[in-house]
């Protein structure tokens, strides 16, 4: 086990208890967000160069569910804000030590969504737009956003490049009050805005690229770094599911010790809730298996010099997202059996099942377009539409 997840297995308590205060705020409390940049956890995936441990990529998905059994929230934003480091590191040291330099436990948050427009000027480009869903915000010095280069002046065959482009808090807007939703209140999310502020052509990077892997030789040493950015990013976002997940599980099994049924059956020895939890344990526990027994077989591959191939990245994600569906109808089925008083606010299961059903709704959760993407590929019809792998 690594040191920054049990950090967070000795704070347990400590993040639950910041649950409903983070859901209250809209954000992520200073001291939730304190316990996890005190357990190193941001830095598993940064360089060692730059303060980072470079650590192997299961022990990051373990720490992501590990914050978000605790604080579903935290764990969002855990895996989401945690895994920028990766992308960084993959950008010149000018950035790295503009970002780093003076402070390795620094946060960069996003959107990767496209929804900017940047026009080409000399030195980079004039960056123009509104993004949603920037998690973790509040508690960020930097944010990376998707960006379409327009450009009227030059020729262009086939579509528009899609840059990710970094900047500095101040030269964007966070906008308050931009994030009310059903569950997952305290990832605090809101919406991004920039107006015409210049990005240096050096703090950006081919979206494309990025997931081709065309960045990898800049850290041809380490194989962490020649791993599907896309696959990574999407394991991230699964790795806070999953903890969540557990979370609802942990819930249930306590609430079953004291359920009684209107007909006095104890929750415990009733056999529909018992198929219940032992369907969510076995899904949940199969996901997390599924999932690391894929990285730690690339991480070998590219170890020993193999390149990992767009085929196998849809194979992953496909995994992926129906590990993800597995366990959300589970934990459905189990909600669903639960009865009538599950559904109290008083009681942290509707809450966590709200929850749960967000974070399912994310597109690196979302199995229609990568089910389509696998079998276009697969066969070799069609066209693959955009899909984050």
């Amino acid at each position: 086990m690594h040191t920054a997840v049990k950090h967070i297995e000795d704070a347990t308590e400590e993040l639950k208890a910041e649950r409903g205060p983070s859901n209250e705020l809209g954000r992520l409390t200073d001291q939730a967000a304190k316990i996890l940049i005190d357990s190193g956890g941001f830095r598993l995936l940064q360089a060692k160069s730059h303060g980072g441990y470079e650590a192997d990529i299961t022990d990051f998905l373990a720490w992501v569910r590990a914050v978000a059994r605790a604080n579903p929230s935290a764990g969002w934003i855990a895996g989401v804000v945690g895994v920028h480091p990766w992308e960084i590191a993959l950008h010149v040291d000018e950035v790295q030590n503009e970002i780093f330099g003076d402070d390795p436990t620094t946060l960069a948050a996003s959107p990767y969504a496209p929804m900017g427009r940047a026009i080409p000027v000399e030195g980079g480009y004039k960056l123009t737009g509104q993004w949603q869903y920037s998690t973790g915000t509040d508690h960020c010095d930097w944010v990376i956003l998707g960006g379409i280069v327009v450009d009227e002046s030059a020729p262009r065959n086939g579509p528009p490049p899609v840059l990710h482009f970094i900047l500095p808090r101040g030269d964007y807007e966070i906008i308050e009050d931009s994030w009310h939703v059903m569950g997952l209140e305290g990832t605090g999310s809101k919406d991004i805005r920039i107006d015409g502020a210049f990005v240096p052509e050096y703090r950006t990077i081919s979206h494309t690229g990025l997931s081709d892997g065309d960045y990898g030789h800049r850290r041809g040493d380490t194989p962490l770094y020649q791993l599907p950015f896309g696959c990574v990013f999407s394991a991230s976002i699964t790795a806070a599911t999953f903890g969540i997940a557990q979370a609802n599980i942990d819930a249930y099994r306590e609430y079953l010790t004291t359920r009684v049924s209107a007909m006095g059956v104890v929750g415990t020895t009733d056999p529909y809730q018992q198929q219940a939890l032992a369907e969510a344990e076995a899904d949940l526990a199969a996901g997390i298996a599924h999932i690391d027994a894929m990285f730690n077989d690339w991480t070998a591959r590219v170890t020993a010099g193999e390149k990992i191939d767009n085929g196998e990245r849809l194979e992953f994600r496909r995994n992926q997202v129906r590990a993800v569906q597995r366990v959300l109808d589970s934990i459905n089925t189990m909600m669903s059996r639960a009865g009538t008083a599950a559904v109290w606010t008083t009681r942290e299961l509707e809450q966590l099942w709200r929850d749960l059903r967000t974070g399912g709704t994310h597109l690196s959760n979302s199995m229609d377009l990568i089910y389509n993407a696998w079998a276009n590929d697969e066969f070799g019809t069609g066209v693959e539409r955009y899909t984050f792998h």
